[in-house]
């Protein structure tokens, strides 16, 4: 079977559902290149927890976790199936990585998950399994829980992980000029340089070594998603390859990332990192 890549998605706002723009013409040029996969493992930037979870749910119901939009959005479904067995795979695979994880049997699909897959898989016909992160872990453990999943590329499972690779919603409005907020092209250039580099340590330091990371994160829920992509592509080589797909409202740039790897390597303990 063809190995698949991991992806790292820049979801946007819920409207993004509505008003795709420039990254959903992106997301369907992608899923063109890629093989078609039999399920996907989707980490989202709006399922946090405290320990690792995974969603067991046969038909996950569309989760409508946002206010104060059209209508229209909330009549928005998105009805894929789950993979109750691949969920237990997920959970074994996390366990025997050192990473103990839950299976929550209700666990739905969140906007972080379904606003990004109308793009890629309009017809919602493949199996997705909904993968919680945990970001007062901090980066290394996002980077293990991908890396405990590598193996999975090579069974036909999509990983992906989807935030915002700039997430400063107190800029929300003062962008409406065509400018972009001044943090925003520094930082994306700067993680594009760290990622083409294969400098994984620098980038889960981002905090400290990334120019402007308190202004493009002031909570990083949505960044983190970016290291189980990372940590999926099974390698120190990470293959990455930048898609820019513009920047939202200002603030929110929406660069995806396809991560091709290396050969799949062992499971990294959730230790991992500097």
């Amino acid at each position: 079977m063809t190995r698949l890549p991991s992806l790292y998605i820049s979801h946007g706002s819920p409207m993004t559902a509505l008003n795709p723009g420039l990254v959903g013409e992106r997301l369907a040029d992608l899923a063109a290149t890629l093989p078609r996969p039999r399920a996907i493992v989707m980490a989202s930037a709006h399922w946090l927890t405290r320990q690792p979870a995974v969603g067991g749910h046969p038909r996950p119901p569309t989760i409508h976790d946002f206010g104060g939009f059209p209508q229209a959005l909330f009549d928005l479904q998105y009805p894929a199936p789950g993979d109750p067995t691949l969920a237990r795979e997920v959970a074994e695979r996390l366990g025997a990585a050192g990473l103990p994880t839950v299976i929550d049997a209700a666990r739905g699909l969140d906007h972080g998950a379904w606003v990004p897959l109308r793009f890629l898989y309009p017809q919602a016909d493949i199996p997705v399994v909904p993968l919680a992160i945990q970001p007062l872990l901090g980066p290394a453990h996002q980077l293990a829980l991908g890396r405990a999943l590598a193996p999975l590329r090579e069974q036909g499972v999509l990983v992906i992980g989807s935030g915002s690779i700039t997430h400063n919603l107190h800029d929300w409005g003062h962008y409406q000029d065509g400018k972009d907020a001044p943090y925003v092209r520094p930082f994306i250039d700067w993680v594009e340089q760290r990622l083409a580099a294969d400098d994984s340590a620098a980038l889960l330091d981002y905090r400290r070594q990334a120019p402007y990371a308190e202004r493009a994160h002031p909570t990083d829920e949505h960044l983190q998603p970016l290291y189980v992509a990372m940590g999926a592509a099974g390698a120190d080589t990470l293959g990455a390859q930048r898609i820019d797909a513009g920047i939202d409202a200002g603030f929110l740039a929406m660069d995806i990332y396809r991560f091709d790897g290396g050969d799949v390597a062992r499971p990294a303990s959730a230790s991992a990192g500097p």
